[in-house]
């Protein structure tokens, strides 16, 4: 399996250029699957990194069922198009919180792209607002996993432990009461949102992923909960500017500064910028219509569009196979 790299990807005059080896190794991620609308979300991130003048790819894992338009349409925004099997839990009868978030469960595969030594993966339903390849370089240690904390206030979480006793890592300020945890119980390890983080690939984290995934019960949140055990020990938060869940907006808003923000999450119920029509609950804040609204301006901004199209594609080597 191979994939296309768009020649030109590194230029940010849309000239082509020669090919860095340390920008190869270094890229960002994201997964897609199925003929949905998902695939706007790819565009617009792929747009915004883009406008944020990054100079790494952006790499889309794409699931079998995702048609060839929606490919073509990826490749021509300069997105380098990897296909990866469906990767699934054990059978279980637990229900995710959302029956889509079992093909999640294939982002796993991501940690097999071992050609990159260094990735920053990003939901579909994210945008980046500023340049953030830092993360890329030097300023994250090598060994570690790095999020930003979940917050556990929405009525999504009300099956865990945090919800039930009224805790929130994000330490609201207006919430003094005292957490009284059921006997025997302790504050759990800081939780993440899987929907953003910096990782690096590896065969024998891969392999190890595989082998964990297949003897671990599945919960609510899918691979997020699973993720979130697997690299327990070596995950460290980063400031919530990398990746703003929308629901802090109005469950910890001493918290936010929307002017320093770097990446926004539109995962609140409502909030895709594709699919918004301001009637969901809190849809209708004026903060949640100028993000929506700053989306759009990237996604139909032609100026971001990726016009260089190269007449032999620049191919490399993949890592390892799937299997």
């Amino acid at each position: 399996m191979t994939g296309e790299l768009p020649a030109g990807i590194f230029s940010l005059s849309k000239k082509v250029s020669t090919l860095s080896t340390s920008h190869v190794k270094k890229a960002y991620v994201t997964f897609l699957a199925g003929n949905g609308d998902y695939v706007k979300g790819v565009v617009g991130l792929a747009k915004g990194l883009r406008k944020a003048k990054s100079v790494y790819p952006l790499v889309v894992a794409v699931l079998p069922d995702v048609p060839e338009e929606h490919r073509k349409m990826i490749r021509k925004q300069g997105c380098i198009v990897r296909e990866i099997e469906p990767l699934y839990p054990p059978k279980h009868q637990i229900q995710f919180v959302a029956a889509y978030y079992v093909l999640n469960y294939s982002k796993l595969r991501l940690w097999n792209f071992e050609e990159h030594e260094k990735m920053v993966y990003l939901d579909a339903d994210i945008q980046v607002y500023e340049n953030i390849d830092h993360l890329l370089d030097d300023t994250t240690e090598d060994g570690y996993l790095y999020a930003v904390m979940d917050c556990f206030c929405e009525k999504e979480w009300n099956h865990s432990i945090q919800y039930s006793v009224g805790y929130c890592q994000q330490h609201c300020p207006d919430k003094k009461k005292v957490i009284t945890w059921p006997t025997g119980s302790s504050p759990p390890p800081l939780y993440f949102n899987a929907g953003m983080f910096v990782f690096q690939p590896s065969r024998v984290t891969y392999d190890n992923l595989l082998q964990a995934v297949q003897i671990t019960p599945p919960t609510p949140f899918a691979e997020q909960d699973f993720l979130n055990t697997f690299f327990q020990q070596v995950y460290k938060p980063i400031p919530l500017t990398y990746n703003l869940v929308l629901a802090m907006l109005w469950r910890h808003p001493e918290n936010v500064d929307l002017e320093t923000v770097k990446v926004v999450h539109y995962c609140a119920a409502g909030s895709k910028p594709w699919r918004y029509t301001g009637k969901e609950k809190n849809m209708d804040r004026e903060d949640i219509k100028m993000l929506v609204k700053k989306w759009w301006d990237i996604y139909n901004d032609a100026s971001l569009d990726y016009s260089t199209v190269p007449k032999r594609p620049i191919r490399f080597i993949s890592g390892p196979s799937a299997a």
